[in-house]
């Protein structure tokens, strides 16, 4: 029996974040090029996105290219900029069939002309749908986000357009790239890694996290459920106690 049967639909994440992690090592394990599985990474993404729209998630974030991943092989980093180009062009129909929004958050003047121009026009296309919010983080840091909103702050109190005394986790907020999206409810890490990795550090503040052993290319569907099961198996508090959430 699937999964799926004991996920209650009154009980779902609104927000699932995904750190995509072992692609590498799932190619490695087979014998095949680091490239190979990156492909294979993209089945995962495709399969992820089908179950999210079909369970009716409202936002899902994955964590697709890192400001530390520029670090990698040149080779390697040109292979996922290729493959990033291809997959938009590839699930454009997808999206505007099934009313997803396809939306970007990071440093993406870093991105490569091309990539850049692919991703904006996906972006602008798929603007008007409204099923569910797919958000791409790319050329992504969370300490890197931090400190651009820093900046952008302090520029405003500099400039007397808000004082200092009006900062909060709101206005704080408001200068993210998730400005526009709900706090993460549950956040998603494959291949055995208990790693944050600098992802949606502020965002996360009272998600539930989930590991997996799987590596990425093996993601599946009833992998999915399993972490939205154990998602809704626990008792959200939010610093409250027990007592208080069932008074």
């Amino acid at each position: 029996m699937s999964l799926k049967s004991n996920i209650h639909s009154e009980n779902l994440p609104k927000h699932i974040a995904i750190i995509m992690d072992g692609n590498g090592r799932w190619a490695k394990k087979k014998g095949f090029l680091r490239a190979l599985g990156h492909e294979n990474g993209t089945r995962s993404v495709k399969t992820t996105v089908e179950c999210c729209v079909e369970l009716g998630i409202e936002n899902l974030t994955l964590y697709a290219f890192s400001t530390e991943n520029w670090n990698r092989p040149k080779l390697e980093v040109k292979t996922l900029m290729q493959l990033l180009i291809s997959s938009l062009k590839k699930e454009m129909n997808t999206l505007q069939k099934s009313s997803i929004r396809l939306n970007a958050i990071g440093n993406l003047e870093h991105l490569p002309a091309k990539v850049r121009k692919e991703l904006l026009h996906v972006i602008d296309k798929t603007k008007g749908n409204s099923r569910m919010t797919l958000t791409l983080a790319l050329s992504y840091g969370s300490r890197d986000e931090l400190v651009n909103a820093t900046k952008l702050i302090c520029d405003k109190v500099k400039n007397n357009i808000i004082s200092a005394e009006n900062i909060d986790e709101t206005l704080i907020n408001q200068h993210l790239y998730t400005q526009n999206l709900p706090d993460v409810d549950l956040l998603i890490r494959t291949s055995g890694e208990k790693r944050i990795s600098n992802f949606l550090l502020w965002q996360i503040a009272y998600a539930e996290l989930y590991f997996t052993d799987e590596l990425w290319p093996d993601f599946s569907k009833e992998s999915l459920y399993k972490a939205i099961h154990s998602f809704q198996s626990r008792e959200r508090r939010f610093g409250k106690t027990s007592e208080q959430l069932k008074s």
